[in-house]
């Protein structure tokens, strides 16, 4: 295995990782950022108030975002074993 495809499959690897945790990522920070907002304009300081809004929409965003994420992990999955003899020998 040569350094050449060592970086490759490293970089399709972190690729693959930012595709798959970005749109939870944003939808998290979009929450949050509304949160604090809503918090900031009504003097309201609870600490919970700023969790349990971005859960569910994390877990929201996974229902809607869960199969695309999945394909993209499945394939990356298929690719390595494909390529399996390739990169041991």
């Amino acid at each position: 295995m040569t350094q050449e495809m060592v970086i490759s499959v490293a970089e399709r690897a972190v690729f693959v990782i930012l595709i798959t945790s970005g749109p939870l990522l944003l939808i998290a920070l979009a929450t949050g950022l509304l949160v604090s907002i809503f918090q900031a304009t009504t003097s309201i300081q609870e600490q919970t108030l700023a969790f349990v809004p971005k859960i569910v929409a994390v877990f929201v965003a996974l229902i809607f975002f869960g199969p695309f994420m999945i394909s993209q992990m499945t394939n990356y999955f298929h690719d390595i074993l494909n390529n399996l003899v390739r990169f041991i020998g």
